[in-house]
């Protein structure tokens, strides 16, 4: 069994997209864990409000099956492929990090660089794991937060019952 990151992230219908790929997750996954939710602007392009979270999962599947399964999920969700990297989605799931794998080819690369360089991902998995090491850069999530100079962007706490209440 493996132990994989990922992050997630909505901004059309996002509290429903996001409810919905957390249902598949914990149907899917015995054990998953949660962060904090926040709200975070859009990166890139000018649209609405993102929600993003990480969960932690635990997984007999490799890297690539593991990126096979979430790409479907994201294709059940309507997610638009055609559409440019920085745009809206229903729907947007990665692996931040699977185990301590470094992998860097065509479909996928592990750890994603994207920690190091958006709050919206680097904050909430820091909240989950604050002591987990980054496999390149060799300190704690926790450090990789303080030391970002990513504190002042803004991410907006959202309480967000993913209990199906």
């Amino acid at each position: 069994m493996s132990v994989a990151f990922l992050s997630l992230g909505s901004n059309i219908d996002a509290e429903f997209h996001i409810r919905a790929a957390v249902s598949e997750l914990r149907a899917h996954f015995a054990d998953c864990a949660l962060s904090p939710i926040y709200r975070s602007r859009a990166v890139g392009f000018t649209g609405n409000d993102f929600i993003n979270l990480v969960a932690k999962v635990v997984t007999p599947r490799s890297p690539q099956q593991l990126r096979h399964f979430l790409r479907a999920l994201e294709d059940r969700f309507r997610r638009d492929r055609t559409a440019p990297k920085f745009s809206d989605r229903t729907l947007d799931i990665d692996i931040l990090l699977f185990d301590d794998r470094v992998l860097d080819d065509r479909d996928l690369q592990l750890p994603r660089p994207e920690i190091l360089s958006f709050a919206h991902v680097l904050k909430p998995l820091s909240d989950l794991a604050p002591d987990l090491v980054h496999p390149l850069e060799r300190q704690t999530m926790q450090e990789l937060w303080k030391a970002s100079g990513l504190e002042g962007v803004s991410l907006e706490p959202v309480d967000l019952d993913l209990d199906g209440g």
